[in-house]
């Protein structure tokens, strides 16, 4: 009888102590993993690791960097697999990896350096792979999560000039299924025509520009005549889409300075002229592009007024963008290289163009708070400019800059509206 009352005691006594280190599991896990995360966001602060714990990583203020990871705190519902989690460092769930602090808050929404290496988080803590844009763009991680400097998607800017017209339309389902951006450089005569076309280019993230209103040699013009090319473009195009032209184009590039700072607009030239308003012949507009210099950072001169010229375009778009090119507008194109647009004259983005000067507004090179050079994931600006897809080298010469400048050797087309008329019927 006593050794059975003494066996009930034992196991009544294992249940009680039992029970008893469950509470205290219990309450160290709603303290530590919910009230202090809590109490940490709603105070601003994070407690410091103590000594000997591991020591972990401070994410960057998003309003430092806007590619930084915040800490998220853990919210309910969207983070269960991450509540029974209590040791800081990587974990892996169903939903993937995700890495914890030692105040239990989780990385989330941005790129984070962990020991050394840079990881992608996504909106909910997890790590992503594969290409991952942020802003104008694109960074690439492996498998395991850690980002791949050495892949880079290189950027083209395809220009349209003298549109809209009846074939924008099809150009813009074209980019707009590609998920790619162009800017249209637009006569405001046109533009009056198809403000539809305009509103839309708008819509699906091109970029509007203006290139005058009825294509006449701004350095034959008066002042007052100049100003009132660009203010009647930028009448009509606020009409079409409730927004004046960012950026221009000056009719047959010729522009100087003086136009410049008239006009207040920076004015895009172009680094690769396929001359399809000369050849009108898709094959040869195809050709132009895809076997031209493609060097990551170069603007392509196009017109969508022209059929051919647009059907060659349905033809590039898909193909570039299946050889991993990026296309990007003119001011996307000049955010991505650390450009601060300028009244000024642009013909490429290229790194050797960069790197010498001739491109204004160029902020270069510069030290990170991590001490890498700018160029990386931090950033996302592409200092090497070595791995375009094709072997263009880019080069720039002082005498090519010169010829582009006047407009006289290198695009002499039959811009004018009498030569135009039948494409703007």
């Amino acid at each position: 009888m006593r050794q059975k009352k003494r066996q009930m005691l034992i196991r009544k006594y294992t249940r009680m102590a039992t029970y008893a280190v469950a509470l205290v599991l219990v309450v160290i896990f709603i303290i530590r993993g919910i009230i202090f995360p809590i109490t940490n966001r709603v105070g601003g602060k994070d407690n410091e690791p103590s000594e000997g714990q591991r020591v972990q990583v401070q994410a960057q203020t998003p309003e430092a960097d806007p590619n930084a990871a915040m800490r998220q705190p853990l919210k309910g519902k969207a983070d269960v697999s991450k509540m029974s989690v209590m040791t800081p460092g990587w974990h892996d769930s169903k939903e993937g990896r995700w890495y914890q602090n030692a105040d239990g808050t989780y990385f989330a929404k941005g790129f984070q350096k962990i020991e050394g290496t840079q990881y992608s988080f996504d909106e909910n803590g997890y790590i992503q792979t594969g290409w991952v844009t942020k802003g104008v763009n694109d960074y690439f991680f492996n498998e395991d999560g850690t980002y791949n400097p050495e892949k880079k998607r290189p950027l083209l800017a395809l220009t349209f000039d003298d549109g809209p017209s009846q074939y924008t339309q099809q150009l813009l389902d074209c980019l707009e299924e590609n998920n790619a951006h162009a800017t249209f450089f637009m006569l405001g005569q046109n533009v009056e025509v198809y403000p539809d076309a305009v509103k839309r280019m708008k819509e699906i993230g091109c970029e509007i520009g203006s290139h005058s209103w009825d294509h006449l040699d701004l350095m034959t013009l008066d002042t007052d005549s100049v100003i009132a090319e660009f203010t009647k473009t930028d009448d009509a195009l606020m009409k079409a889409c409730g927004e004046k032209a960012p950026v221009a184009r000056a009719p047959y590039g010729s522009a100087d300075q003086s136009i410049y700072d008239l006009i207040q607009k920076p004015f895009f030239m172009w680094s690769l002229d396929t001359l399809d308003w000369k050849t009108l012949d898709e094959a040869s507009d195809y050709d132009a592009v895809m076997n031209g210099d493609l060097t990551d950072g170069s603007i392509i001169l196009m017109h969508d007024i022209h059929e051919p010229s647009v059907k060659a375009a349905l033809r590039i778009i898909p193909e570039l963008v299946e050889k991993g090119y990026k296309l990007v507008t003119v001011s996307e194109m000049a955010e991505a290289k650390g450009v601060t647009l300028q009244n000024a004259r642009y013909i490429d983005f290229w790194q050797s163009s960069l790197d010498n000067g001739s491109v204004p507004g160029y902020k270069g090179n510069s030290t990170a708070s991590d001490g890498s050079e700018t160029g990386n994931v931090e950033d996302g600006s592409d200092s090497s400019g070595e791995d375009s897809v094709n072997d263009g080298t880019g080069e720039s010469s002082e005498e090519e800059s010169e010829d582009l400048g006047d407009g006289s050797d290198d695009y002499t087309d039959d811009g004018n509206t009498e030569d135009y008329s039948e494409d703007y019927e």
